[in-house]
């Protein structure tokens, strides 16, 4: 004959049900702890910014995700309105606000250095009362700030 006869071996003997769910212990305890330090803060972070979202309402001080400071002027279905400066306002989605900031935050902030952003009010009303006047002033004022500039050279 070609084939020899097989023997049949001895089984293995089977093993207890106990060792094989130790086996199955660590990966179970790396859910968990996945489960309690990512996905429940990831989750519980989002229902909150839904709900914030849901309640803006016109008024409010938000920040974009940008990092753009406005007031809420108009809410929609799906978009807010917000005043980034006085007559500037830029339609965004809502998902987009990423923060509700505290009544009179906006007013509170003062720019770097504690100074005042420069006007160019009085600048514009002499140029409108006499147009020749007006472009004297500010040719003299560039030069005086030309000449204080070399000074402190």
């Amino acid at each position: 004959m070609l084939i020899s006869d097989a023997f049949a071996q001895a089984a293995a003997p089977a093993q207890s049900d106990a060792s094989s769910l130790i086996s199955l212990l660590p990966m179970v305890g790396i859910l968990v702890i996945f489960y309690f330090l990512l996905i429940r803060p990831q989750s519980k972070r989002a229902k909150e910014h839904k709900q914030m979202v849901e309640a803006l309402q016109r008024g409010d001080e938000v920040i974009t995700n940008g990092g753009i400071l406005g007031l809420v002027v108009n809410v929609s279905e799906g978009y807010v309105i917000v005043e980034i400066a006085p007559s500037v306002e830029v339609t965004l989605q809502r998902s987009s606000v990423q923060t509700l900031l505290p009544k009179g935050t906006l007013r509170s902030i003062e720019p770097k250095g504690g100074k005042t952003p420069k006007t160019k009010i009085a600048k514009t009303a002499t140029a409108e009362s006499n147009p020749a006047e007006g472009v004297n002033a500010v040719s003299e004022n560039k030069d005086t700030e030309a000449e204080k500039a070399i000074e402190k050279k």
